[in-house]
This record gives structure tokens, C-alpha cells and sequence, in this order.
């Protein structure tokens, strides 16, 4: 009796790449972890203080409330005192942390955007129906996305908004509308993307959606306004006194590079690449009306929508999963997975080395990723058309057939 021989498979090219992106999402998560232990210090806290102080129907943008009791839990991070900058109808999301005590709340805020990042990622590999390879790793590894949890910030929870939204559109006009109010806690990032979904549902008249939309919006709104009336006009005033300083600091942010290059107390050119942006959105709408898809279309929509952002954060290109990952699917190219996994480790690289949230190296990924995708789908369109048979050898087979 012979021993048989052992079959060695070599591994296929894309476990090569999860492998070292699953080793630097281990290493981030660690740190994560490490860090959720020094909650005072976190932006998370910021939530935690708004639900607190609205479940004692105090004034949430209070700064010297806030302050107070920011303090009481050790907070002593570069800032006088973190208020959340979210508008109110951000406030529910909020709420349920203000029950528990900071460090508890910390971590169950970093509990919840890591359940966000999964879902989403899940959700996306779902709807290209779940392909058999690993790729969607890569998701969960997304360097923004990684940050996000890392400074306990909310956009994770407008990326949840806007995949729910993908996922249901079809067949839950009504749920997919309402789960765009998550994508109420950064509305300043879905402008273009807003316009268009409007302008969609209108020529469709897929008005469940938006009457979905409006009543998610008008019942968080009943909510916040029971526990406190005047709400929106302690955001307002709290923006009003926070805005002089907030136009000091550098934000990475390309519309703030174009303020400052041309007129540093100008304020309002941050906002005309948005304007620039939403023109560029319904022309591309109505040129694409006939078969608009919102996970093929949509995907470029969202780029371009926070690449013109009146004021984005590195973490905010965490609501860019969806487009990245429906790239990822799409390019044929090895080199867009490998570019892709590299520039997110290199993020992260970044983070561990502890660069700054202000500084210039981040303003580099919001155009990057936009022209990484547009380069991945055009190299997939090329092949589909090489493969595809022209007219004229379709008329030649019939005509030998």
C-alpha cells in the first residue's frame, strides 16, 4: 500500500492580498480596543454628553454644560469641551448612550459602528450576489472606515443609512426612505446625491420613498422636540459661536484648500464646488435617466458628492464603501485590489503613526478613490466591449450559420 500524494494548492491571488489586509484590520482593531479604554478622550463622548443632557431635557449645545460634564468624567483632550457638531436629527441616535455611563457608552458606540461597518460591507457583497471570493474583506479593512471607529465618530452610521437605502429601493420603496434619515447626521455629504435621488423619484414617481424619508424625518423630530423645544435653535446658536472658530482651523478638505487659496474670509466659496457638483449631478442624471442604477450610477454620484463637500473629514470616506466595493466587483484588474488594499493599509499606517485629523496628508484619498474607481470601471467596460461581438460578426456568423 502506497501513501497517496499530497496535493499542494498554491493560493489564488486574492487570499495573497486579504491576508496582510486582514493582519492590518487585527493590528487596528487592537489599537481600537487599547484606545476605547481612554473613552474621556474620544469623540464618542461628545455623543454620549448630547444624550445625557437631553435625557435631562437640557440643552445639548450647551458648551459650558457640556464642559461641565465632560470634565466630571476626565476629559482633558486639546479642546475646551466636545459638543456635537450633528444637527438634531442626530440627537436620537445619541440618546440611547446618555442611559449608560461614559466609559460602558464608549464602548458601546464602538460596538455599534463596527456592527454598521459589517452590516453595510455584508449587505453590498449581498447585492452582487455574494461572489465566492474574499474580496469583501477588503470592506471591512477600508482605512476610512477603520478611523472612524478609531475616533468613535458617526459616519458609519450615514454608511449603514445609505446601504439600507441601495438594498431596499427596489422592493421597500418605504423602508429605503426612511432609512435615509441616517444619512441626515452628515446631510452636507449627499447634496448632489440628494438632488438626484429626488429628481429620480419624482420622474419614476417612486414617491413612497420620499414619503418614507418624511416620516423617519418627522419622527425623530417629534422625538427631539418633545425632550427639547428649542432644539434647533441652540444648533443654530451654537454654530453661530462656533463658526469664527471653526473657519480658523484647517480642515482637509478641498473645498478649504480652495477658500483659503483664493480668499481665507470668504466662507462662502467652500460651498461652489458643491454648487458645481450638484449642475454636474442632474446633467448626469438625465443623461443616464433611462437606465439609471443606483448601485452602477450611484457609486460615481457618491465620489463625486464628497469629493466637492463643503467640509469633509478623512472618516467621511467612510459612506464610500459601497462605491468602492461595486468597483472592486466590477474592475477585472488584480491591480484595482491591489491598489485598493494598499492605499487602505497605508491609512492606516498613517493613523498608527499618529498623524493629526488636520493635517495635509489626508486630503490626498477623497480624489484618489474617485479616480481609482473611474479607472477600475473603465478597464472593465474595455474588456466587456472586447469581448463582446460587433454587429457586423453577427451578421457574418448568420450569414455562415
Amino acid at each position: 500500500m502506497t501513501d497517496e500524494p499530497t496535493t499542494r494548492t498554491r493560493p489564488s491571488w486574492d487570499e495573497w492580498l486579504i491576508s496582510p489586509s486582514a493582519i492590518a484590520l487585527f493590528i487596528a482593531v487592537a489599537f481600537i480596543t487599547a484606545f476605547t479604554l481612554a473613552v474621556p478622550q474620544r469623540d464618542s463622548l461628545s455623543y454620549w454628553t448630547a444624550g445625557r443632557l437631553l435625557l435631562h431635557r437640557a440643552n445639548p449645545y450647551a458648551a459650558d454644560t457640556v464642559e461641565q460634564l465632560e470634565s466630571a468624567v476626565g476629559y482633558h483632550g486639546p479642546r475646551q469641551s466636545l459638543v456635537m457638531l450633528n444637527p438634531p436629527s442626530a440627537l436620537p441616535l445619541a440618546l440611547p448612550y446618555g442611559i449608560f455611563g461614559a466609559r460602558f457608552a464608549g464602548l458601546f458606540w464602538s460596538l455599534s459602528l463596527l456592527g454598521c461597518l459589517i452590516a453595510s460591507v455584508r449587505m453590498v457583497w449581498a447585492m452582487h450576489r455574494r461572489p465566492k471570493n474574499r474580496l469583501h474583506i477588503l470592506g471591512y479593512c477600508f482605512g476610512p472606515a477603520i478611523a472612524c471607529i478609531f475616533a468613535g465618530q458617526i459616519p458609519l452610521f450615514a454608511l449603514l443609512g445609505l446601504t439600507l437605502f441601495l438594498r431596499l429601493h427596489r422592493t421597500r420603496p418605504l423602508s429605503a426612505g426612511a432609512s435615509l434619515w441616517l444619512c441626515a447626521v452628515k446631510p452636507h455629504l449627499f447634496v448632489p446625491l440628494g438632488l438626484v435621488l429626488i429628481a429620480w423619484s419624482v420622474l419614476n414617481r417612486r414617491y413612497r420613498i420620499i414619503a418614507g424619508a418624511a416620516i423617519a424625518f418627522a419622527v425623530s423630530n417629534a422625538l427631539v422636540l418633545l425632550l427639547d423645544p428649542g432644539a434647533w435653535t441652540q444648533y443654530r446658536q451654537m454654530i453661530d459661536a462656533a463658526g469664527p472658530l471653526i473657519a480658523k482651523e484647517f480642515i482637509p478638505c478641498w473645498s478649504v484648500v480652495l477658500r483659503l487659496a483664493i480668499n481665507p474670509r470668504a466662507l462662502w466659496l467652500q460651498a461652489v464646488p458643491e454648487a458645481l457638483g450638484c449642475v454636474w449631478a442632474l446633467g448626469y442624471f438625465w443623461k443616464h435617466r433611462r437606465e439609471w442604477d443606483w448601485m452602477e450610477h450611484g457609486a460615481l454620484l457618491m465620489l463625486v458628492s464628497l469629493l466637492v463637500a463643503p467640509y469633509t473629514w478623512m472618516i467621511d470616506q467612510s459612506v464610500l464603501i459601497p462605491a468602492m466595493l461595486h468597483g472592486l466587483y466590477r474592475s477585472r484588474s488584480r491591480a484595482f485590489a491591489v491598489i485598493f488594499a494598499t492605499a487602505s493599509i497605508l491609512i492606516l499606517v498613517q493613523i498608527c503613526l499618529g498623524a493629526a485629523v488636520h493635517s495635509r496628508w489626508n486630503l490626498w484619498p477623497a480624489p484618489f478613490w474617485l479616480v481609482l474607481y473611474m479607472w477600475g470601471t473603465r478597464t472593465a467596460r474595455t474588456i466587456e466591449e472586447r469581448a463582446s461581438p460587433s454587429p457586423a460578426s453577427e451578421v457574418i456568423t448568420l450569414a455562415n450559420s
